[in-house]
Formats: C-alpha cells, sequence, structure tokens
C-alpha cells in the first residue's frame, strides 16, 4: 500500500528507501502507522534515530503491531527514542 503524502524530493537514496519501506510493510495497519509517520518525520530523524528507525523495520509486523498498539510490552532492547516517537504518534493517530 501507498498512501505517502510526501514527496521523496529533498530526501537522500537512504530516507527515500525507509519510506518506501514505511508504505510497503505487508500488513496494512503498518503500512498506514510507519507510512504516516515516516511522511512526517523521515526528513527531520538525526543520523542515530535513523538507524533506530531501520533496525525497527527489520522487526516483522507480527511481531512489530502488538507492541505499537500496546497489546504487547516493548521489549527493553528495542525500547529506543525513534520507538517512543512512533508510539506517541500512533496515540495521536485518529482512524
Amino acid at each position: 500500500m501507498s498512501g505517502t503524502k510526501r514527496s521523496s524530493e529533498g530526501l537522500d537514496a537512504h530516507r527515500r528507501k525507509l519510506l518506501f519501506r514505511s508504505w510497503h510493510r505487508g500488513m496494512r495497519e503498518m503500512d498506514l502507522i510507519l507510512g504516516t509517520f515516516a511522511d512526517a518525520e523521515i526528513g527531520t530523524l538525526t543520523k542515530a534515530e535513523i538507524d533506530q528507525y531501520e533496525r525497527l523495520l527489520d522487526i516483522p509486523d507480527t511481531d512489530f503491531l502488538p507492541m505499537v498498539t500496546g497489546e504487547r510490552s516493548v521489549p527493553a532492547d528495542i525500547d529506543c527514542a525513534v520507538l517512543q516517537k512512533i508510539l506517541a504518534f500512533r496515540h495521536s493517530m485518529t482512524f
């Protein structure tokens, strides 16, 4: 699914790739959550945050969605600043 409203113009190749991956997860719910988050934040994330975000995108949707929705607690080894931003962003979303 690609519902992006953000142009990839002006983004470096790495950020463009992450934006694409955010909108093409495999589960529509994750496409909407991470895609919308990336639309809003990908241009302003620091290098360290980009690295964190890329690691989070490697988590399978079936494991990641329950964490993002609060159905499962977040393991300490993946808890990071970007995940906290995603969780706050998710709570501000209206569907």
